[in-house]
């Protein structure tokens, strides 16, 4: 399929508006594990990001399957398994990127956001590295996971 027609099948604005509000409550369940996790736990923020990340993307995976791509693929649940094993390959590129950021802003940067004496920054890290994988997201699960172009 030509560049054109990918692009334009990218360029669906419900569809957009969709996966960015997925992403937001993705992103606002994932916040939620870091932030328990790093401040009442004591896990490490990469430690409490992967338990945080798997959770979010497979509810991610669900809803955008029923909601944002409710239109795309079949519906047995063969080929659900097969695209929820798709979505987590594919995102791998943005998870890495969120790591990346997260561990950049937690290991490299020295900096600290305190809220009654807890310090917030892991968590606030994490949102900055989730936003930096989200577009990359949107892009490779809407042309590999869902195929939007055909």
């Amino acid at each position: 399929m030509e560049l054109g027609s990918r692009l334009s099948a990218l360029a669906h604005y419900r569809r957009i508006g969709q996966f960015v509000s997925v992403g937001a409550v993705g992103a606002t369940i994932e916040t939620i594990i870091v932030a328990v996790l790093t401040t009442t736990v004591g896990l490490g923020p990469l430690a409490a990001k992967t338990i945080g990340a798997e959770t979010s993307i497979s509810t991610m995976f669900l809803v955008n399957d029923r909601w944002t791509f409710a239109e795309e693929g079949e519906r047995r649940t063969i080929a659900l398994v097969h695209r929820w094993l798709k979505s987590h390959m594919v995102r791998i590129v943005g998870l890495s990127i969120a790591f990346g950021v997260l561990y950049l802003l937690t290991s490299v940067v020295e900096f600290e956001f305190l809220l009654s004496g807890v310090d917030f920054w892991p968590t606030m890290a994490n949102l900055v590295g989730i936003g930096a994988g989200m577009s990359v997201n949107y892009v490779a699960e809407s042309l590999v996971t869902w195929e939007v172009h055909q």
